[in-house]
This record gives structure tokens, C-alpha cells and sequence, in this order.
């Protein structure tokens, strides 16, 4: 896609999610790599359902600003998931059903969501857990940075949930799968949940493998 198409996406699907409640006011910001050396990136304080495509804020692999308004402070941390293989496209909210998984004490970070629906395995897979930092940190970026290429959805603690994807369309369908299964985790709290064997998660993960 060309530059001016994904300015036209980003808009769209943005505004799509805000009209939906996945954000509220100025919360998240979402990115899509428009070629090797630049970044299309929403701008710092923005509100995704008011989005103006001429607005947007292109940078450089460094985070230079090269036209638009000021980007968001936590673009840092796109750059850095940006090293990652076959990464596309970086959306991060403060959807309510992530954010509420991301501020509970004792979650089990090996193990966030524990697998009960297939899509989540076959797309999502493992939610590595991001240690909580100030928004716009340098170690927030050193910390996602780490795992960028290597895991496609994070949760940083008491504040939200990253993902990533291969296109901006991508990262925003998993974004609402990731969001739609916390709030299943919620709704069967109570519940005798029949969670996925070891095998049948094994033949999904494989089933995936053999797409790509």
C-alpha cells in the first residue's frame, strides 16, 4: 500500500475501534511501517477516533520526525518491536478487558491467559508480561525490544496491551481477539472452564506452522 493508503487505513480502523469502546479521550496509539525507513505513527495526544490523515506523524527509524505533528512519546517502544521479523504494524490501547488483566497482582505471568479457545492459540499464542514502567520510558522500549519478532502480544503491567502484526489490518484483528478473550477470562471466573489439552493445542500450533 501506498503511504497515502495507509494514512486513509490507520484513520479508518482507528476510528472504527474508538466508536467501538476499545479506547477512550487521548488513551493508545497505534504505528504501521509505510517502507525500510519509515514509520507512520498516530501523534502524541491524539484522540484514534478524531484521527486527520494529513496530521499523522511520519519518522524515521530513529523516531526523527520527517512531517506532521509531534508523535507519541511511546513510539520508542514501536521502533524497538520494529527490529522484530515480519512486523508491520504496532497497536497499543488501554482497552478495558487487557488493561484490567494487566493491573492484577497475582497473575500468573508464564501462563496470562491460559488456552480455552483455539483462534487465540493459533493466532495469538503466548501474552508475554512487560514490567511496569512510566509510558514513554527508554526501559519500556529495551524491555519489548527484547521479544520483538519473538511473541506478537504483550501486556504491559498496569497499563495495557501491545500487539503486533504482519499489516496494520493484522494487528488490529488481533488486538480485538486479544481484548474479546480477556473479557471471556473475566465472564468464566466463576466458571467450570474445559480448557485445551496439551494435544489439541499442540495440533493447532502445528496446523499454524504449516500455513506460513
Amino acid at each position: 500500500m501506498s503511504e497515502s493508503e495507509l494514512r486513509i487505513q490507520m484513520v479508518r480502523f482507528c476510528k472504527s475501534l474508538y466508536e467501538r469502546g476499545y479506547m477512550a479521550g487521548g488513551a493508545g496509539n497505534v504505528s504501521v511501517r509505510v517502507d525500510g525507513s519509515t514509520i507512520l505513527a498516530t501523534p502524541t495526544g491524539s484522540c484514534l477516533g478524531r484521527l486527520v490523515a494529513d496530521e499523522l506523524s511520519l519518522v524515521d527509524n530513529s523516531g526523527m520526525l520527517i512531517s506532521g505533528k509531534k508523535p507519541s512519546k511511546e513510539v520508542k517502544f514501536h521502533l524497538a518491536l520494529y527490529k522484530g521479523p515480519n512486523v508491520n504494524a504496532v497497536v497499543h490501547l488501554h482497552s478495558t478487558w487487557t488493561t484490567r488483566l494487566s493491573c492484577i497482582a497475582d497473575i500468573d505471568t508464564n501462563e496470562i491467559i491460559k488456552p480455552f479457545t483455539p483462534y487465540f492459540v493459533m493466532k495469538i499464542g503466548r501474552v508475554e508480561m512487560i514490567p511496569y514502567y512510566p509510558p514513554g520510558d527508554d526501559r519500556l522500549a529495551e524491555a519489548l525490544g527484547k521479544w520483538a519478532g519473538k511473541r506478537n502480544a504483550f501486556l504491559l503491567q498496569n497499563h495495557g496491551p501491545v500487539i503486533t502484526g504482519s499489516s496494520l489490518e493484522v494487528a488490529m484483528d488481533l488486538m480485538e481477539e486479544f481484548e474479546e478473550t480477556a473479557k471471556l477470562v473475566y465472564l468464566l471466573k466463576d466458571e467450570k472452564v474445559r480448557y485445551l489439552s496439551e494435544n489439541e493445542i499442540d495440533y493447532l500450533r502445528n496446523k499454524e506452522k504449516t500455513k506460513q
